[in-house]
C-alpha cells in the first residue's frame, strides 16, 4: 500500500489551475495541493459547516445572505476550534512529502487554506438553503 500514490489519485484534477515558472512556491503548493485536497473534501465542509450552525442554535439561516457570509467568515477565523478542524481535514490528505513542505511556511499556506474554505462554503450558501429548509 503506497498512502503518497493512494491520496494523488483519488484528488479531482483540477483543469482551470495553471502552473507558470514565475508562480511563488505558496502559489504553487495552492494549485497543486490546496485546491484540489479542498475540492475532495468539499461535501464533508459541508457537512461540518451544517453541523456547526445547528450547534449554534441555526441563526445562520435567519441572516441575510450578506450577514451568512459574514458568518461563515467570522467561524472560519474567529473560531479556533472550528478552523483548526477545517485545518486537520486538509492535512489529513497531505502526502508525506506535501506536509514537509507545508510544515516551511505554515502560516502563509494556512490563510490560503482557510480563504479556499470560505470560498467553498461560500459558494455553497445556496445548498445551505435547501439543507436546512
Amino acid at each position: 500500500m503506497n498512502r503518497s500514490k493512494d491520496l494523488l489519485e483519488c484528488r479531482p484534477q483540477i483543469s482551470s489551475a495553471l502552473f507558470f515558472d514565475s508562480m511563488s512556491d505558496d502559489e504553487r503548493f495552492q494549485n497543486a495541493t490546496l485546491r484540489p485536497v479542498i475540492k475532495l473534501q468539499s461535501n464533508l465542509f459541508i457537512e461540518v459547516f451544517k453541523n456547526y450552525v445547528n450547534k449554534h442554535k441555526n441563526v445562520f439561516l435567519d441572516l441575510s445572505i450578506e450577514k451568512q457570509i459574514d458568518y461563515i467568515e467570522n467561524a472560519i477565523h474567529k473560531d479556533m476550534k472550528f478552523r483548526n478542524s477545517l485545518k486537520g481535514m486538509v492535512i489529513g490528505q497531505f502526502t508525506v512529502e506535501e506536509y514537509q513542505i507545508y510544515i516551511t511556511n505554515s502560516s502563509a499556506l494556512n490563510k490560503r487554506m482557510m480563504n479556499l474554505v470560505k470560498e467553498k462554503l461560500i459558494s455553497n450558501i445556496q445548498v445551505f438553503h435547501s439543507i436546512f429548509a
